[in-house]
């Protein structure tokens, strides 16, 4: 990702335009290194965890004092990976099976009008003014332009609702290959990463396209890490890993 990333922002003020440059202040750099199979939420993988690298100004002490009292945090990004041209006012969200439209405002969606996401992830640790992260659902690379404070009492409603996703999604079973569980074994170890408990908890969350029908024959894979991780299913209800390789 190119240290001079700048996002420029169009706005009107008392009648005269202005250009708002935003850059960013520091990059992701995430166990995950694509974006299919990423959780559709922050913290739905504990296991997921990344590191936030500052850049001058923001990497100095002054602008991380009292952060070390705070267990979760807002990340303001960039969709980076998915910047577009037209906007859309609709989109199709997989929560809905990825059939049924909606108002983009009414959705997570990454087609977002000016390709800002918010996660809120968990902070780990600060050491040497980098952030050790864990719960995200990030891609590596993403750029970082704000980050924000998780204030329990202002920002867990008690009376909130959302009637398209009044739950966590449902998750389906894990299961593995026997060699591919002994391969994962020994890349945990080499890595010093929780890999089997990342894989088990992304893949519970089935990253299938939702429009897709059980195919037991079609494979899929993904990156984490410099790991590749390939899976097909049993039914509609159980996964099976079936290789785990670094070539």
């Amino acid at each position: 990702m190119p240290m001079s990333m700048i996002f420029g922002l169009k706005l009107l003020i008392n009648g005269i335009y202005t250009m708002l440059q935003i850059h960013p202040l520091g990059y992701i750099k995430s166990c995950f290194k694509e974006k299919f199979a990423i959780p559709r939420q922050p913290l739905l993988a504990p296991a997921a965890t990344a590191s936030l690298e500052l850049l001058a100004p923001y990497n100095r002490t002054e602008a991380l004092i009292g952060l070390e009292r705070v267990s979760h945090i807002w990340l303001l990004f960039i969709f980076h990976k998915a910047l577009e041209a037209k906007p859309r006012l609709k989109v199709r969200p997989p929560r809905l099976g990825g059939n049924k439209s909606l108002g983009v405002f009414a959705t997570r969606s990454t087609h977002r009008p000016n390709a800002i996401g918010q996660s809120v992830v968990k902070l780990d640790a600060i050491v040497d003014n980098k952030l050790y992260l864990s719960g995200v659902d990030l891609v590596d690379g993403t750029p970082i332009i704000d980050i924000k404070p998780y204030v329990p009492y202002a920002d867990s409603v008690s009376q909130a609702y959302n009637d398209i996703a009044p739950a966590p999604p449902r998750t389906i079973k894990v299961q593995w290959d026997v060699n591919a569980l002994l391969q994962a074994q020994q890349h945990q170890q080499r890595l010093q990463k929780p890999l089997i408990a990342l894989t088990e908890q992304c893949l519970a969350q089935d990253p299938r396209p939702a429009y897709q029908q059980f195919d037991p024959n079609r494979q899929y894979g993904t990156k984490l890490w410099d790991i590749e991780v390939i899976w097909h299913y049993l039914n509609d209800d159980t996964c099976h890993v079936l290789i785990i390789s670094n070539k």
